[in-house]
């Protein structure tokens, strides 16, 4: 679901999530109430965020059933599967506004504005049970802007039941191409708000594992869920880019030299009605940035997170927040340059009853300022290497740099929600922005303001 290329060496560059917009996620699909015979509503309130039931869904496996089975086999060569297959689609549509439309990064002219995307995205899902003790989380989406199908967010798992000490807990297998996607909270950048965000606004820059390595790398891990408090998992990822053959060669690009390891630690409780989790995570990675051997590009990315939900009568309040850290090492790209990046988001969410909902949530980014890492955009009128000089794409484009090279960013999203099926959802979210790459005013040195890229999005969720 996802991406464009940017201009720096820093192949894996900050701004390329600013360049992608937010990327929308899904994780409640019907294939699972087929299979446990049970309402979307019972793991999730409003999709894809998840109840404590749910989240036992996921951390056994997606393997509970509440629907008959095959189960049949010699001695010795056991098959067990459902009798319905676990398949489910979703479509969403959508349509952004900007308060100020962005220039063509050609001709400088002006691109247009109240853009509709029909579909923003369309996803085919493989998501249930496979055996007695093994399940799939499995997407493969298209997306209007690639104009194809890609694997996206997949995720398998095995999972059992056993002793630590004297306290009962489940211990689990993962396999899966997203550093946090095998998470069961929603503070976590795979499953974070927003859910679903629009593609063409321009967006500040992101750390290694808000999402700058989703579906491009592949990993195996271990988790624990101890005493229905201690959370403990371990994933280890190599790079596995999508459209180039393999083993990877001169034309790699990120490529993660050796393992890059994500690791995870939560504590979570339930008290009074409350549920409360508190947790960090974090990766590591030296990247490649052009080709598969050499200096690296070394990242280390150090996160914390939190989650409360709170019940009020037949509605609830929900507060999640993540502060990520990042450091990075730039060898291979900048010899002699060590960077920091910073993202902060905390948001908090009131349901009414089931199928109503109201977020409001902040975001800031800041960072070392870096000109080779956030250049400026060119001119696409006057400068001799892009735009009507010779027709080629300015890179970045108008809107996307930054005049003084920082990542500095800041601004707040608010979003209502409706649901009137469980498996239908309408949204209206609005995004305005205090600062963008460094400044308020004039921020990409072509006159174009942070209050510009405020941004008016409706969307329509479908899942069936």
């Amino acid at each position: 679901m996802r991406f464009a290329k940017y201009r720096f060496p820093a192949a894996l560059s900050a701004m390329m999530a600013m360049l992608l917009g937010f990327i929308p996620s899904a994780h409640a699909v019907p294939s699972f109430a087929r299979q446990t015979g049970m309402a979307c509503a019972a793991c999730h309130t409003t999709f894809p965020e998840l109840t404590e039931f749910g989240r036992s869904f996921k951390l056994n496996g997606y393997t509970l059933t509440g629907l008959r089975q095959i189960e049949s086999g010699p001695e010795g060569a056991q098959l067990k599967i459902n009798e319905i297959p676990p398949l489910s689609a979703m479509f969403m549509t959508s349509i952004s506004n900007m308060s100020k439309t962005l220039q063509d990064p050609v001709d400088g002219s002006n691109t247009q504005n109240a853009n509709f995307d029909f579909p923003l995205q369309l996803s085919f899902f493989f998501a249930g049970e496979i055996s007695e003790h093994m399940g799939a989380f499995a997407q493969i989406t298209y997306t209007h802007d690639s104009d194809h199908f890609t694997i996206d967010n997949t995720d398998f798992r095995y999972a059992t039941h056993g002793k630590f000490g004297d306290q009962d807990a489940i211990y689990g297998l993962t396999v899966n191409n997203n550093p946090t996607v095998e998470d069961v909270y929603q503070g976590t950048p795979a499953w974070g708000f927003p859910f679903i965000s629009p593609t063409v606004t321009p967006r500040p820059a992101a750390t290694l594992i808000d999402g700058t390595l989703a579906q491009d790398v592949a990993g195996i891990g271990g988790y624990t869920f101890i005493a229905n408090h201690w959370y403990l998992g371990a994933t280890l990822y190599r790079s596995e880019h999508g459209g180039i053959s393999d083993p990877y060669g001169s034309n790699a690009t990120n490529t993660i030299k050796g393992i890059a390891p994500y690791w995870r630690f939560a504590y979570h409780n339930d008290f009074d009605e409350n549920d409360l989790e508190l947790g960090f995570y974090g990766m590591q990675a030296d990247l490649v940035p052009s080709g598969a051997g050499g200096e690296t590009d070394n990242y280390i990315d150090n996160a914390i997170d939190g989650y409360f939900e709170h019940p009020m009568g037949g509605n609830s309040i929900v507060l999640r927040g993540t502060y990520i850290h990042e450091k990075a090492t730039l060898d291979a790209s900048e010899p002699g340059t060590t960077d920091t990046l910073n993202t902060l988001k905390l948001n908090g969410e009131y349901h009414f009853g089931g199928n109503t909902s109201l977020t409001l949530g902040v975001f800031r980014t800041t960072g070392s300022a870096d000109t080779t890492r956030y250049p400026v955009s060119p001119d696409p009128l006057t400068d001799l290497g892009c735009g009507i000089a010779t027709g080629a794409a300015c890179d970045p484009a108008p809107g996307f740099g930054s005049a003084n090279g920082s990542p500095d960013s800041n601004g707040w999203i608010i979003e209502a929600a409706y649901l009137p099926w469980q498996n239908v959802q309408l949204g209206l979210q609005y995004t305005w922005f205090n600062k963008l790459n460094g400044a308020s005013t004039n921020y990409d040195g072509l006159g174009r303001n942070a209050k510009d890229n405020n941004t008016l999005f409706g969307y329509a969720w479908f899942m069936w």
